[in-house]
Order: C-alpha cells, then structure tokens, then sequence
C-alpha cells in the first residue's frame, strides 16, 4: 500500500498543502509539483496584486476599449454571470472596487459618501462581453476573481494529480479543499471546520466531518476582519448597501467541486437570513453558524 506524503507550500496568500498516497516521496513530490505549478500559474495570471495579470489588463483598460481575452477566461467570466444571476445580484466581481474603502487591519468604519462613488463603479449588468472580449465601459471600474480564483486552482490541481493517477488524497488551498478520493485503507478523510469564535487553542474546530470525495469550502467573518465597539466588520461586503454582512459568522458547503461549494457558501453568506432557504435547495449538505452562535446544518 502506498504511503501518505504531505507537501506545503504558499499561494494566494495562504497556507497551502496537498496530501497524496504515493509510493516513495520522491514521486509524490514530484506529483504534488505539477499541482502547485497550476495553482501558481492561475495566481498569477489573476491576480490583482500583479500588474502583468491578466485582471490588471482588464481594469487598466476601464473606461476604453475592450480586452481581448483567452478561452479560460471568458470561460471564469461566464461562471461569474451565472453566480451574479443564481444569487440574485448579490455575488457580483465589480464589488472588489469597494476594498479602497476598507482597510481591514485597521478598525475604521467609511462613511456613506465615502462608499457612494465606489458603489458607482460596481454592476454585473454594466460589463459588456462578446465571444472573445470584455469591456469595462467607465474608468475606475474593476473585476476581482478573489471570490473564486482560489477555489478554481484546487480544482484544477486536483485534475492535475488525478490525471496523473492520484487517487487518495486531497489539495487544501487556505482551508478550501478538493478530495481526490478516500485514505489508502478505504475510509474517509475526518476534515475538522474551524471554529469562528474558538475560545481557547482545544476550540479550534466547530465541527469534524468525513469526506471521501468531492470539495469542502467554508466562507465566514473570521478571515479578514475588525472589530470596533463591540461589532464585527468582515471582509464580504454587501453590494447593495458596501457594507459587511451580519447574519452568519460561518457556512461550509460540501459539493462535488470547490467552485461550487464555495460559491454556494459565500452566496449563503451574502443573503443573509433568506441563506438558509438558498443552502436546502442547492442539493449540498452543509453547516452554518449564526450571528448568535447558533448551528444549522443538514447532511453533515
């Protein structure tokens, strides 16, 4: 029986590991290279930080003409307008524009007419695409894969390792997970969901659940945050109004793919109480604290 190697390494400005049964650790390092060789190409090429990315290109070119774009490109832009109608407008990639108001390593609430104009550069509908371009029709606008670059890199390192015949083991990309198949023994991963008050370090997780295939993705208030007098402000901002939501301190979301169980999971986030009647019917099991700690969950 293979043995388990495990490989870290950073991405995306996250702890990054993948786990894979192999039979010596030199195969399984060179395996797992191929599969943090994706998950970096994909950051760099999305990546808003980078100014030769191709969302760099994009924005830059806000406001004049339009952008020719690769075939894997238009292809994540046209899952972007699929989650902005599936959520009702409320998972929209114009809203990263709203970051130049919030700094979350400093505990300072912007002001109304600070977030007006931004709120004026934000709109799915607005951004004009055709069979091998998008254009952003006003200066200032912006796109931000942030919402599911990381969950499409484990994806896609996944098909990687199993393509190369991987088939126990899984990549974690900062907590978002893609499970390629059960231990070598035959059973099931126990993948432990953070807590997102732990009140000591044996509190860290909330919750342990067995996976055997398929991704686990959790969005929550607890990963970009600040607090000032006595509330929570976390990074997924509202676009109606560019403020934080309130109503859920986590949801993990179990689904066949990372893209989907992460999206499903910030979607639940953004809306609010009306996330759980969103949660039952996307067919996925889940878990989701409240804003009062309480648990909901169905399927885990």
């Amino acid at each position: 029986m293979n043995a388990l190697f495990n490989v870290e390494f950073q991405a995306m400005a996250s702890p990054c590991q993948v786990l894979l049964a192999a039979a010596g650790e030199a195969e399984a390092r060179a395996l797992a290279q191929a599969a943090i060789a994706e998950v970096l190409r994909i950051e760099t090429k999305y990546s808003r930080y980078r100014a030769d990315s191709v969302v760099s290109a994009i924005n830059g070119g806000a406001g004049r003409g339009p952008v020719q774009l690769d075939p894997e490109t238009l292809a994540l832009l046209q899952y972007a307008g699929q989650l902005f109608e599936l959520s009702g407008g409320l998972f929209d990639i114009t809203t990263g524009v709203l970051r130049k108001a919030w700094n979350f390593s400093v505990p300072r609430v912007p002001a109304p007419d600070e977030l007006a104009p931004l709120l004026a550069l934000t709109g799915w509908r607005r951004v004009e695409r055709d069979a091998g371009s998008v254009r952003l029709p006003q200066a200032g606008m912006e796109l931000d894969f942030g919402g599911f670059g990381k969950e499409y890199a484990a994806d896609r390192a996944a098909a990687i390792l199993q393509a190369q015949g991987v088939q126990s083991g899984y990549v974690n990309l900062g907590g978002d997970l893609r499970v390629l198949g059960p231990q070598p023994d035959g059973s099931p991963w126990r993948i432990g969901i953070q807590h997102p008050r732990p009140e000591g370090e044996h509190d860290q997780t909330m919750a342990s659940i067995d996976v055997s295939s398929g991704a686990l993705a959790t969005s929550g208030d607890y990963e970009r945050y600040f607090e000032l007098d006595g509330r929570r402000y976390c990074h997924i901002l509202d676009p109606a109004s560019g403020y934080p939501v309130t109503a859920w301190r986590s949801v993990s979301v179990l689904a066949p793919l990372t893209v989907a169980a992460g999206a499903c999971a910030t979607i639940a986030m953004l809306k609010g109480p009306q996330g759980l009647d969103f949660l039952a019917a996307s067919g996925n099991a889940w878990l989701a604290q409240d804003a009062a700690g309480g648990l909901h969950s169905s399927g885990v």
